[in-house]
């Protein structure tokens, strides 16, 4: 935000420079990026100086060529060659010295002495056009006749220079997206620092306040007071509508805006002086002279100012006259019932719309105006008459119109102020300095936050504080204590000359380091790391059994339908990233990503914890699909299988130190095919499997996806319980057996590998499967597993007998406990 120095001025007297107004308004939250210069005339008409025409005679090889000597008041008259057709003796004009830059638009060029086709020249006789004074180029500028030789173009134009101090606000300081706004947390400071200074506020004209709604000019009805808690106007009439006066104009132009006309000019002066948003109507195109501020009907068709015809929903606040909508509320005005050189009779709106109504209808139509930004974070309640009846008393001094009714005020529910409490003991605990009550309360004014009452009948001093309601980001003590550190100054904080620290010491694992070494692991596998919005479309959880939509973190006041609830599952984000880039012509996706899910479960009991119900929880998501490996002359295309994506899991586990896994089927409706990853005692850490077709359908995705959900919470836990040794390579070989097992088809790999590890927990190393059969010369029901075992004993080499003693004992186990025959 641009903040003008002389603007600035007029609401805070004081001596400082703009360099120490920028390093304190710094210093309080409000950053200052950067500090520029404005000239009303780009250039300042520097060189520029008022001359009189002494001689003109025709150029002797030119047909429209004059050679003029000219007095500038300084030294000899000068001879300039001159090109324009009412050039004559005895005029008044502006001249360009040699040296003089002259700009035109974003480009510039400098004055040179020159030589004219023969003849030479000592400078320039300018038109409007070329020093930016105007947009005539008909002819040279002839001043009046008393216009006094020698006078500098830069006094005669009076060019206004002003310091332009760019604010960078933050989105919670609501009241100070305005001059006053800066210039109030600017006095606070000096304020509490003892600086001179003084905050000025502009005297509302008696004459023009509100005096009750009888007989006004305009009908005024509000439908929806929820949407709309006040709403004010005001009727002039004669309005002269005209350009702004020059000094209107060079604020407005010093902040970055254009000047439209002398009433726009004024609602915008408004809005960036107090930070309250105007809207000017010409009330001659208001309907049954009747203002109604209701929804709009669902389908409801509305140009704005821009000329773009918008379909509206039944959320959108519109301000409309007897048969139209005329304004989309706090947001954008109508096509055709603004302000034009035509209008002869206004009524000025001053409003305070709901934050979240009006935050939630801009982002829908992609609308983003200064209005909006300001009626979105919060405007000042109390400020909405006051603001009106200083711009109408503007507009009627400046455009010559006449206030043809009293204020119509419709507030049916005062916004009161915000009380908070807070303590002198958390004051000095959270600052960590004790600042006197003086300096606290001293600040306190400053701020305009009132002590209510100040309870000293405990050990403790408690301030109960009437807070302002226009600082929408108090709420709470801890707000407040922000306020005095922000006044008080950071700097001002001394830092303790020790530091405490805990001894105590507790094995966890480093959540950012291994999340860094997963990452780098999954990056070097061909995968890409995505980061989706935590927040969901709720028709992904309809008949959802797995992730019930009862079981949704549901979004008050959601941005949009796609974003109501919050995400159960990374799976969702995950597919709409994938079909992105499908959609794109890319097929072959690895994709991860790191995130919280979170959960609502009715029945948690609340009566302790009204949170109890809700959840949070960090995992791990993989998604994988088309080719297994990119494309190469060096070998088939190949697509890739969920055994890929159970082998990236499994690395992802065992660099965890989690090494040991139960595999196990797993029934979910978002696979058709899924496995669950379990430690050994059953505590799940992973799922994964084929994503269903009819979930893919939703996304138009025609292609399999392989998705694994790594339980993050749950593994990192898992991990502090399997610390990981460093061992040196073995001294004596390992011995290598396999047997070939018939087994029931309803047998998995896993419980093989189980029973192997619990008889064998020494010497066992490895256990692995490398064939499965099914099909002719085996029973019915049957399958055939070839399964290799690896031995090592690390003291010493593997005796034969010992190899047979441990191989007997594991067909034993294969067949007493799974029925197992050797083959």
């Amino acid at each position: 935000m641009n903040i003008s120095l002389s603007w600035l001025r007029d609401y805070i007297e004081t001596d400082l420079t703009a360099d120490e107004i920028a390093k304190i308004l710094t210093s309080i939250g409000l950053e200052v990026g950067h500090i520029s210069e404005f000239e009303s005339i780009k250039g300042g008409l520097e060189g520029l100086v008022v001359g009189e025409v002494k001689t003109c005679v025709k150029h002797e090889n030119s047909d429209h060529l004059h050679v003029t000597t000219v007095d500038v008041g300084a030294g000899e008259p000068l001879q300039i060659v001159c090109g324009a057709a009412n050039i004559a003796q005895g005029q008044k004009v502006v001249v360009a010295t040699v040296g003089t830059k002259l700009y035109g638009g974003d480009e510039s060029f400098t004055i040179k002495r020159s030589k004219i086709r023969g003849v030479e020249s000592f400078g320039m006789i300018c038109a409007e056009d070329e020093i930016g004074v105007g947009k005539s180029h008909d002819g040279i500028i002839v001043l009046p006749s008393e216009t006094a030789v020698g006078t500098l173009a830069k006094d005669y134009y009076r060019v206004e220079t002003d310091t332009v101090i760019e604010v960078d606000i933050t989105p919670n300081r609501s009241d100070a997206i305005s001059h006053y706004g800066v210039a109030r947390d600017l006095y606070a400071y000096c304020f509490a620092h003892g600086i001179a200074a003084e905050l000025r506020r502009p005297q509302l004209d008696e004459s023009i306040a509100p005096k009750g709604n009888d007989n006004p000019k305009i009908e005024v009805r509000v439908d929806n007071s929820d949407a709309c808690p006040r709403y004010a106007g005001i009727s002039l009439i004669g309005v002269g509508v005209d350009q702004s006066p020059q000094w209107l104009q060079n604020r407005l132009l010093a902040i970055g805006l254009s000047p439209i006309n002398n009433v726009v000019d004024i609602t915008n002066y408004m809005l960036h002086s107090f930070g309250q948003p105007l809207h000017a109507f010409d009330a001659d195109r208001i309907a049954g002279h009747k203002i109604i501020v209701r929804n709009a009907v669902e389908g409801e068709k509305f140009v704005t100012l821009d000329g773009v015809e918008r379909t509206l929903t039944k959320a959108d606040l519109m301000i409309c006259d007897a048969e139209k909508p005329m304004c989309l509320a706090g947001i954008f005005g109508g096509l055709h019932s603004g302000v034009s050189q035509d209008t002869k009779s206004v009524f000025i709106e001053s409003a305070y719309f709901d934050p979240v109504g009006t935050r939630k209808s801009a982002r829908y139509h992609g609308l983003n105006t200064d209005s909006s930004f300001r009626f979105e974070r919060g405007v000042n309640p109390h400020d909405t008459i006051y603001v009106l009846g200083i711009a109408a008393s503007m507009i009627a001094r400046i455009t010559g119109a006449t206030i043809a009714s009293d204020i119509v005020d419709i507030y049916p529910k005062t916004i009161d102020d915000f009380e908070v409490c807070v303590s002198l003991a958390k004051i000095r605990s959270l600052v960590g300095k004790d600042i006197d009550t003086q300096t606290i309360e001293t600040i306190f004014e400053g701020l305009e936050i009132a002590i209510v009452s100040k309870d000293t009948a405990s050990d403790d001093t408690v301030y109960r504080l009437r807070v302002p309601a226009y600082r929408t980001d108090v709420r709470r003590d801890v707000d407040v204590i922000e306020d005095i550190m922000r006044i008080y100054g950071y700097n001002n904080i001394e830092f303790s000359q020790s530091a405490k620290i805990p001894v105590s010491y507790r094995t966890k694992p480093d959540r950012h380091y291994l999340q860094n070494i997963i990452s780098e692991q999954l990056t070097a596998n061909g995968f890409y790391e995505i980061m989706n919005n935590s927040f969901s479309k709720s028709q992904y959880y309809d008949c959802l059994t797995t992730y019930p939509s009862g079981n949704s973190v549901s979004v008050m006041n959601a941005l949009s339908s796609d974003l109501n609830v919050m995400r159960q599952t990374l799976l969702f984000g995950g597919l709409e990233s994938l079909a992105y880039n499908i959609n794109r012509q890319n097929a072959d996706l690895k994709f991860y990503e790191f995130g919280n899910c979170y959960r609502y479960v009715a029945e948690a009991p609340k009566d302790s914890d009204p949170l109890a119900a809700y959840s949070q929880s960090e995992h791990l998501g993989l998604w994988i699909t088309g080719r297994r490996l990119p494309q190469s002359w060096l070998r088939k295309d190949e697509a890739t299988s969920v055994y890929d994506l159970k082998a990236y899991v499994q690395n992802i586990l065992i660099r965890l130190g989690i090494g040991k896994l139960a595999v196990r089927e797993f029934d979910s409706d978002i696979y058709s095919q899924a496995l669950e990853l379990a430690t050994s005692s059953g505590k799940p850490l992973a799922v994964l499997g084929v994503v269903s077709k009819g979930i893919l359908k939703t996304f138009d995705i025609k292609e399999d996806v392989f998705f694994a959900d790594i339980f993050w919470d749950e593994a990192l836990a898992e991990s502090v319980r399997h610390t990981v040794h460093l061992t040196e390579i073995p001294k004596f070989p390992e011995v290598s057996r396999d047997l070939a097992l018939l087994l029931d088809k309803n047998i998995t790999f896993s419980q093989v590998e189980n029973i192997a590890y619990n008889v064998e927990r020494k010497l066992l190393r490895r256990v692995t499967l490398f064939d499965v059969y099914e099909g002719k010369n085996l029973e019915e029901g049957k399958k055939s597993y070839a399964v290799n075992f690896i031995l090592q004993d690390s003291d010493k080499t593997l005796t034969d007998s010992q190899i047979e003693t441990i191989m007997s004992k594991l067909q034993k186990a294969f067949s007493t406990e799974l029925g197992a025959r050797i083959r």
